[in-house]
């Protein structure tokens, strides 16, 4: 029986279009549920599907400092991630919650 070759999984390689890259986008924080690390994450996988260093510059930061922001380890200020967003050539966008999708998040006290 001949053996099966598998490789590693990677979005990036499957973000080809500004289009494909807002629908992720999009499907990520929808699925994020309040993760800012998980955004984080989406936008560093398509960041790499466009260029890391292409983005760097155009975000006006430098490559390994965007590595880390978008690594998915840390939540990112907000100023880099409007930064990062607007080198994607992308928009952010808000619309009025429906009832059923606001989920209430829990509060830990110590």
């Amino acid at each position: 029986m001949a053996k099966t070759k598998t490789s590693k999984y990677d979005v990036a390689e499957h973000l080809r279009t500004p289009k494909e890259m807002a629908a992720y986008l999009e499907a990520c924080l929808e699925e994020a549920n309040g993760d800012a690390a998980f955004i984080a994450k989406a936008l560093g996988d398509i960041a790499r599907a466009k260029g890391m260093t292409q983005v760097a510059r155009d975000a006006g930061l430098s490559r390994e400092s965007l590595y880390k922001a978008l690594s998915g380890e840390r939540s990112p200020g907000f100023d880099t991630i409007i930064k990062v967003i607007g080198a994607l050539g992308l928009e952010l966008h808000a619309k009025e919650a429906q009832a059923n999708t606001l989920i209430a998040q829990p509060v830990r006290i110590d």
